[in-house]
């Protein structure tokens, strides 16, 4: 639970040019869970957007399979593919592998750590190739290639 910086994934329509990209998860009382993304549009200028969604763990053994509902009747399969111990990063996948995300406690990885989960992904059949770098702060320039 909590805050995770978004620090790379494979970009969507939604996500395309977004800046300073936040998910925030909260447990709520009925076993749900609150999730919302916070964002800026294309700047760091831009005015801060915010999106709530609802997510449910589907596999209670292992807590790593979820579904987001973003409507009443859109929903998506998220999978957690890989956490770090100390809860520091996790990296995020759908079945399809078409979609992916890097996250961390903090705006940076380190770029050890950041290769090593590309390696990681790659061995997992996603295209660590199509991963992008999402800017967290003003030093980030848009669209800098993940590689």
């Amino acid at each position: 639970m909590g805050d995770w910086r978004v620090i790379a994934n494979i970009p969507y329509f939604a996500e395309r040019g977004c800046v300073e990209s936040i998910e925030s998860y909260a447990l709520r009382s009925d076993g749900k869970i609150a999730n919302w993304f916070r964002f800026r549009k294309g700047s760091f200028d831009a005015p801060q957007k915010r999106i709530d969604f609802v997510a449910e763990v589907t596999n209670p053994r292992t807590n790593a399979e979820w579904r987001v509902h973003f409507a009443p009747l859109i929903s998506a399969a998220y999978l957690i593919i890989d956490l770090d111990p100390g809860y520091r990063w996790v990296v995020v996948g759908h079945p399809s592998r078409r979609y992916g995300w890097i996250m961390a406690r903090t705006p940076t990885l380190s770029d050890a750590t950041y290769r090593n989960l590309l390696e990681r992904l790659e061995a997992q059949g996603y295209d660590s190739r199509a991963f992008v770098k999402v800017p967290q702060t003003r030093r980030r320039v848009p669209g800098t290639a993940a590689r």
